[in-house]
């Protein structure tokens, strides 16, 4: 059997700031497990487009933050150096009300504050956060199956490998979405009713979305007057922005009308297609012939999306209770990803703010 003091579950952006966390307050003997084969949870950038830049990569996952209300999340980005820039507004918005007329042009959207975006993608913030933790104790490809209140200790299961580890630990931190927690990992005992059921019913934010990116040599759309945003009736993207990097590619994205289960019983290159075509439509024939182009539907991925994800319209709901009040789990768990944050639950900034209150909470049960 393995020991540590705490073990945080889940490796995306709450899992490393929390474990970012401990380590600044002088705390090492923690472990960090993530089921994925890769760092960053929700957060998902393209592979590098170009080899000369390793910052030339696109998110597909969530983009925007907004440094004006969010400032603990913009407090870590100037710590850890990375480079930020606003969101591409100038010029004409388009709106495609009908399959077979011609895109209206309309004023561009400006918003106050503006939406800002990091060079080299929300994956920058991941590995920034990444490199400043030990190696040895992040570890990939560990699934948490089972979780148990032994006591003083919480001991969990874990399949790695193909092979079954144990775990023993003090306390739990778990960044894993609430619904998807209360489905996937079975606790014993079970958790209370009341809080077992707040858990199942908050929406996990990105599990109905999918996003499809495309990649040019230039923002040509620009040259034509276009900010890169649109909105579509017809689909099958319903959303579309400008998504180009600075001194790095272009691009566009978009967020797909279609519900999820009906994007289920598509072939992904059919949906491509689509996807190219409208883009076509709206930013003429260059648009139909990207460098590359990427689609990641959210409600795909196991470790994100759960069978209720699959019918449920995407938005941010309100955080549920974070840890059991009474009975054998107090003092014992508590959640920490983005869904629990107070302020901006389902944002990058409530990755941030759940995992310190997350942390803080567990260091003054420990005084």
């Amino acid at each position: 059997m393995l020991t540590a003091r705490i073990a945080i579950v889940g490796g995306g952006l709450a899992g490393l700031y929390a474990a970012y966390l401990l380590e600044q307050k002088g705390i090492h003997d923690y472990v960090l497990l993530e089921a994925r084969e890769g760092w960053g949870g929700r957060i998902a950038t393209t592979p590098s487009i170009t080899e000369s830049s390793a910052l030339d990569r696109f998110d597909l996952g969530p983009t925007w933050f907004w440094p004006d209300y969010q400032a603990q999340l913009d407090r870590l980005i100037q710590s850890l150096g990375l480079e930020r820039f606003a969101q591409y507004e100038k010029g004409s918005m388009l709106v495609e009300r009908t399959p077979h007329g011609a895109a209206e042009w309309m004023p561009g959207y400006t918003y106050t504050p503006p939406s800002m975006r990091l060079v080299g993608g929300m994956g920058a913030l991941i590995d920034a956060v990444r490199r400043t933790l030990p190696a040895h104790k992040l570890l990939l490809n560990h699934r948490v199956q089972r979780i148990r209140s032994e006591g003083q200790h919480v001991e969990l299961d874990v399949e790695a490998a193909q092979q079954a580890l144990t775990f023993r630990v003090e306390s739990l931190l778990l960044a894993v979405p609430p619904r998807l927690a209360a489905t996937t990992i079975d606790f014993l005992p079970e958790l209370p009713g009341p809080l077992l059921q707040a858990w199942r019913a908050t929406p996990t934010w990105m599990a109905p979305h999918a996003k499809y990116l495309a990649v040019y040599d230039e923002p040509f759309w620009r040259a034509q007057g276009l900010s890169g945003e649109a909105r579509s009736a017809c689909g099958p993207l319903g959303e579309m922005h400008d998504a180009s990097m600075p001194g790095g590619s272009a691009a566009l994205f978009g967020f797909f009308a279609l519900p999820a289960a009906l994007r289920k019983g598509i072939p992904e290159e059919t949906l491509r297609l689509h996807c190219r075509a409208q883009f076509a439509r709206l930013f003429g024939e260059r648009a139909a012939t990207p460098r590359a182009d990427f689609l990641k539907d959210w409600a795909a991925d196991s470790w994100t999306a759960t069978e209720a994800d699959q019918s449920e319209v995407a938005q941010h709901g309100s955080a549920p209770p974070s840890s059991a009040a009474e009975g054998p789990w107090r003092g014992r768990l508590t959640g920490i990803a983005s869904e629990w944050s107070p302020q901006f639950p389902g944002y990058v900034a409530g990755a941030v703010e759940a995992a310190a209150l997350g942390v803080g909470q567990l260091l003054r049960q420990k005084t």
